[in-house]
């Protein structure tokens, strides 16, 4: 156990961050799941709308210390492939 102010103050802080971060991954997560199930139902116009609230949060979660800025871009370029496969599958079926 802590026996400094700052020590006991640095475990305050760190649960108090440990809350946020995870429920900033939890509504990620979350919103990633609802982006794949939308680009497995193939609804082109749906998955844009969702890619782009996903886009949303995940540059709030990098503009924090949630998640490092290059993860989030990672996970971005990798949805965004999902989502260009997609339209591209709808365009030659059109």
């Amino acid at each position: 156990m802590a026996h400094s102010l700052s020590a006991k103050k640095r475990i305050r802080q760190n649960a108090k961050h440990r809350t946020l971060n995870r429920a900033r991954k939890s509504v990620l997560k979350t919103s990633t799941k609802r982006f794949l199930t939308v680009i497995d139902d193939s609804n082109i116009e749906k998955a844009q709308a969702e890619y782009k609230l996903l886009v949303k949060k995940l540059d709030q979660a990098a503009s924090t210390s949630t998640m490092h800025k290059n993860t989030a871009s990672r996970i971005k370029s990798r949805l965004a492939k999902r989502l260009n496969s997609l339209k591209a599958k709808g365009s030659s079926a059109a």
